[in-house]
């Protein structure tokens, strides 16, 4: 693991980023009754990975807290594919944009499981 200074310097949070990213493009064009449905919530959750993890960071120097809240983000994470598997059947986006998300998404939550299972290289 190379120097880490900030919750910007995590690989997991650099991948979350670029998928919400991503989302907020492909929502921009969903059908405007799904504004205040399913576009805030892919919006909120996909964002939330990356506000868990900035949280999680802060809070560090205690364990308990820390992991608790990489478990929000593990959370967050599920809860985003679900919306995706919403947008995927409501015709909102392609079955290849799907699995490429969900793949994006199986790297981030693989790395947020290893976290919690290695907090101790994160905390102080």
């Amino acid at each position: 693991m190379g120097q880490i200074n900030s919750f910007r310097d995590l690989i997991v949070y650099q991948k979350a980023y670029k998928i919400s990213m991503n989302i907020f493009l492909l929502s921009r064009e969903f059908p405007k009754e799904e504004k205040y449905s399913l576009v805030d919530q892919i919006r909120r959750s996909s964002r939330s990975i990356c506000a868990n993890l900035a949280e999680a960071w802060a809070k560090r120097r205690y364990e308990k807290v820390f992991i608790n809240k990489l478990t929000d983000c593990l959370g967050e994470e599920f809860e985003t594919e679900t919306w995706l598997n919403y947008s995927l059947d409501c015709k909102y986006i392609s079955i290849d944009t799907f699995n490429d998300l969900m793949l994006q998404y199986e790297e981030v939550r693989k790395m947020l499981i290893s976290m919690i299972n290695n907090y101790h290289k994160f905390c102080k």
